[in-house]
């Protein structure tokens, strides 16, 4: 396989690099680096430092190689910023978005995966499948949901399965990649920090209609996620398809629960107050991932919590001990 990654730099752009390197793929990935890190980008990959939207420079890889399939993770995806700047969100994830994939469908690449975001559903008191209502709270899943709009719209032209994720968490048993701070808010990430650094914990809010009053959701290791990539990246190399499935495990945990959790493996135990909600912050966010299971036929390997916990935490402290 010959694979094309945007965002390539960046925590699951990395991994699923990884991974198709493993398994004897070709990698070409593209990245701008303004939040992905250039020390994730494997050694073996194809590096080009640009922007997705650059046509001319777009022109020139696709005269040079031939790619069989389109990995997309390229995009801005902290839900607090995006609501301070809307229009950067619109611009960045949505309108150049867009132009690759025109630029891509133009020059006879035509089979996706997108990285899109369980945040499109809103708010739901319970399992979300494919169909239910969408109601994306914030203007980063508005700028995912659009794109996917437009794929839709594309679609007697292209295959392409599109991947809602739910919360990625968790760093590869080599510990070659993880999540980076620059990408925006991640729980487990800035419960690595508290401990390392002693910190206290804020929890954003402790009086929502859950069974301890804090948020829940469904975590998924983040090698999971890659070995989905693989097996879609795969189905649409064989037939011509249009699916969206949900990437979770379909079982939620609250932040509370994930904090108590972290505690057992973690030498220093983390303090922790209660702060403000936040506007953008969905209540429960739990997948019915039987869409995914069926079809791909997949089989998660890293459903754990101790597991996802001890390996981003594992992974934070390697990057500690790097920047040193």
């Amino acid at each position: 396989m010959r694979a094309l990654v945007t965002g390539g730099a960046g925590y699951i752009g990395s991994t699923v690099s990884n991974l198709l390197l493993d398994k004897g793929h070709q990698v070409t990935i593209i990245d701008n680096l303004s939040t992905g890190v250039k020390k994730n980008i494997p050694r073996k990959a194809i590096f080009y430092k640009m922007d997705i939207s650059d046509k001319k420079k777009l022109e020139k890889i696709f005269l040079k190689k031939n790619f069989d399939v389109v990995f997309h993770f390229a995009a801005f995806i902290n839900n607090e910023e995006s609501i301070k700047f809307p229009k950067r969100y619109y611009k960045n994830n949505y309108l150049k978005g867009k132009i690759f994939f025109e630029s891509c469908i133009k020059n006879n690449l035509n089979k996706f995966i997108y990285s899109s975001t369980a945040a499109v559903y809103g708010n739901k008191n319970k399992k979300v499948n494919e169909k239910d209502s969408l109601l994306p709270m914030s203007p980063y899943p508005k700028s995912k949901l659009k794109l996917e709009n437009f794929l839709k719209i594309k679609k007697k032209k292209i295959s392409c399965i599109i991947l809602r994720y739910f919360n990625v968490a968790g760093a590869d048993k080599k510990l070659r990649c993880g999540f980076n701070i620059k990408q925006g808010y991640n729980l487990i990430l800035n419960l690595c920090i508290s401990s390392i650094k002693k910190k206290i914990f804020i929890i954003n809010g402790d009086n929502y209609k859950t069974k301890d009053g804090s948020t829940v959701r469904d975590y998924i290791h983040v090698e999971d996620l890659a070995e989905i990539h693989l097996l879609a990246a795969n189905s649409i190399i064989k037939d011509r398809i249009f699916k969206i499935f949900n990437c979770g495990y379909g079982y939620g945990f609250s932040v509370k629960e994930i904090l108590k959790r972290f505690n057992l493996i973690s030498k220093n135990k983390i303090e922790y107050k209660i702060g403000k909600r936040r506007k953008s912050d969905i209540i429960i966010s739990i997948s019915n991932p039987n869409k995914l299971i069926k079809f791909l036929r997949w089989r998660p390997k890293y459903n754990n919590l101790a597991h996802v916990l001890k390996s981003s935490l594992n992974w934070y402290k390697k990057s500690v001990k790097k920047n040193k």
